[in-house]
């Protein structure tokens, strides 16, 4: 298998398609094409929730607001996965999350084999379409030879992982009974995701944003059509949500927002 993902839209990630079955009988899945362009702390967090539901693939992920310039493309092993993107921070997250996920969270002793490479780019074709024309081809080479031998190939020079670019989530704060967080990402439906972790309202039933009480709740229908609502979404962050709405227009946020929850209302 081999996965795509990009802030490309249409039709670019068919060239990198084409390019990649030119070389390879991989099982082409696509992630996303409309991840937020030009965004690679947004796609980082969208690649670390959906990648490592994965089983064993080749990931290219391709949101690349620097192409062109100096910053290297990477390719990254972890167990029996690869991922191929720029080296602008898009790989780190969900290199971690594979890490823990392989691991299964027993003991250091068994986390996967990591190992980082840097792609050559050797005169492409073009300055702005590396995901055709560097990224896919490296990809398509890496499923080839399988995940396992890729250090043997020319195209690639071992590296140190920690020499990549990283990208690193904020934490939120807690002072007295306010809980300080930002908004990490909004979703396709307006939801409001923030880096508050779930745990961090146990037991709450009302938050104060903005001065306004809002419920706590674990289903959206537990608040009539078009209220307000925090919740604790999937990836396990709180939202600020609107049952069959946007928490983005009715809360006023948006990613990189910072947001202030009062539990003590």
């Amino acid at each position: 298998m081999l996965t795509l993902a990009s802030d490309f839209g249409s039709p670019y990630p068919a060239a990198m398609k084409g390019v990649m079955l030119s070389r390879t009988d991989a099982q082409l899945v696509d992630i996303a094409h409309d991840l937020p362009r030009q965004d690679p702390r947004a796609a980082a967090f969208w690649l670390r929730e959906t990648i490592p539901w994965f089983p064993p693939a080749v990931h290219l992920a391709v949101v690349d607001p620097g192409v062109g310039t100096d910053r290297r493309a990477i390719a990254v092993r972890v167990g029996d996965h690869a991922i191929v993107a720029p080296d602008n921070g898009l790989a780190r997250p969900v290199v971690r999350r594979l890490r823990e996920t392989i691991a299964g969270g027993d003991s250091v002793t068994d986390e996967p084999p990591v190992e980082a490479f840097a792609i050559t780019i050797d005169d492409p074709a073009s300055t702005t379409f590396h995901g055709r024309d560097v990224f896919a081809p490296a990809a398509a080479e890496i499923h080839a030879v399988g995940v396992d031998a890729m250090a043997d190939l020319d195209g690639l020079s071992r590296i140190d992982l920690d020499s990549c670019v990283d990208i690193a989530f904020p934490t939120p704060t807690v002072d007295d009974e306010t809980i300080h967080g930002e908004v990490l990402v909004v979703d396709d439906f307006g939801n409001v995701i923030t880096n508050i972790p779930g745990e961090e309202l146990a037991g709450v039933e009302a938050v104060e944003i903005d001065e306004t009480r809002v419920p706590v709740v674990d289903t959206f229908d537990r608040v009539a059509r078009g209220a307000r609502l925090v919740t604790v979404g999937s990836h396990g962050y709180v939202e600020c949500d609107v049952n069959h709405g946007r928490g983005d227009e009715a809360f006023g946020l948006a990613a990189g927002d910072s947001v202030r929850l009062s539990v003590d209302c």
